[in-house]
């Protein structure tokens, strides 16, 4: 496989038309006064849209004479749902979406008991060339706009309010930035979408920071620029090898900042928040999953405010990349916590509905765009092995 370089600054595409949930509550009351109407009916339109309404006809408190003209100007459609295909019992939910110019992105929503998480995607494509991810293999595309980030929440919520998931109506407790893409490559509107989702309404969505879950590859500059927000989100930081020799070749962007480097920042990020993060660790078969690998892991984590979450691979059509199979699992978790490291296993989800990274958007390419796919995550200490937890 040809090594892809690492790309940071997104290709130039045509932007999405703009949308309320770009603009400030400040510059979406001005825009609707340059229509012609009362400011406050910015608050309105943000209302029903957070709520997740679409069709104009539905917002009954805007005069019927102004409801398509405000639709048309701030509320376009960006995110057109090309298809849905759930598991798990109809608990699961991955949803393939296409953008206003043919790219396709992906949003994983997931039902348990006492939470609902939907996973979603911040760039299309993905420019940190990470050989074993089917994402990070198909290149940058674009970086998505706040709008179309948001605007997966916002459905997920939307879906559960109306009871589409099986378990009837429920609530949106969680969102993890662990979809395509990396989300700190998109850092202006990945901090928009941020504070959308814990805005109260009628300009968010009204979750905990807490139950917000941000993911990196270590771009050690965006972690320390996170950390000086003064966010409560939780930090997922995606290692996937303990040392700088095979990190440089399963994570490029190691050839940048180094393991010690990206741990750091991490530190820091914990010591401001109180909170430990969460290292995401793929297992490959007979690439990181060695028992020497999982005890220079311990020895770098046993004194940090840290988690490890182990994600068996999940291999994707035709490439070399495998698994570790379950016995190497144990041993690594077992060497681990006897280090005194917090760690669970994830039990993928939808594995039935190309649960891989990229199985399921690379059969929807349109005019030769690259598409993508998400992953589960799981951060919760004390989840035995195979089971799964997202909460934060």
């Amino acid at each position: 496989m040809t090594a892809l370089p690492l790309v940071f600054d997104a290709p130039r595409r045509t932007k999405p038309p703009r949308h309320l949930a770009d603009l400030t509550r400040q510059d979406a009351r001005a825009a609707v006064a340059e229509l012609g109407h009362p400011a406050f009916r910015a608050d309105q339109l943000a209302r029903h849209f957070y709520a997740g309404v679409t069709d104009p006809a539905r917002m009954t408190d805007v005069p019927a004479a102004a409801r398509a003209d405000l639709a048309e100007a701030l509320l376009p459609g960006l995110l057109t749902p090309v298809r849905h295909l759930e598991a798990d019992g109809g608990r699961t939910r991955k949803t393939l979406w296409r953008l206003h110019d043919g790219a396709l992105v992906e949003s994983v929503l997931m039902r348990y008991p006492d939470r609902a998480t939907v996973c979603i995607s911040s760039q299309a494509g993905c420019g940190m060339a990470c050989p074993f991810c089917a994402t990070g293999q198909s290149g940058l595309t674009r970086n998505l706009s706040a709008a179309e980030i948001i605007g997966q929440a916002v459905a997920a919520a939307a879906a559960m309010t109306g009871g589409e998931i099986a378990g009837g109506p429920g609530r949106l407790s969680n969102v993890v930035f662990m979809g395509m893409g990396e989300p700190l490559a998109n850092y202006a509107r990945v901090r928009k979408t941020l504070d959308a989702l814990v805005t109260p309404a009628p300009y968010g969505l009204g979750l905990s920071q807490r139950s917000v879950t941000v993911s990196t590859v270590g771009l050690v500059p965006a972690i320390r620029k996170l950390t000086e927000e003064g966010l409560q989100a939780t930090l997922a930081v995606s290692l996937h090898a303990p040392d700088d020799e095979l990190r440089d070749t399963l994570v490029p962007i190691n050839t940048r900042w180094k393991v010690a480097e990206v741990l750091a920042a991490a530190d820091d990020y914990a010591r401001r928040t109180g909170r430990r993060y969460s290292i995401e660790y793929a297992l490959i078969r007979n690439v990181n999953d060695q028992p020497f690998r999982a005890d220079l892991l311990g020895r770098l984590l046993a004194q940090r405010l840290a988690h490890v979450n182990l994600i068996p691979l999940n291999p994707t059509p035709g490439s070399k990349w495998d698994a570790s199979p379950l016995p190497a699992q144990r041993e690594f978790v077992a060497r681990l916590r006897a280090a005194g490291v917090p760690t669970t296993v994830r039990d993928t989800r939808g594995s039935d509905i190309d649960g891989a990274c990229g199985q399921l958007a690379a059969t929807d390419r349109v005019d030769g765009v690259p598409t993508v796919a998400t992953a589960v995550p799981g951060v919760e200490e004390g989840v035995p092995l195979g089971a799964e937890s997202d909460r934060t």
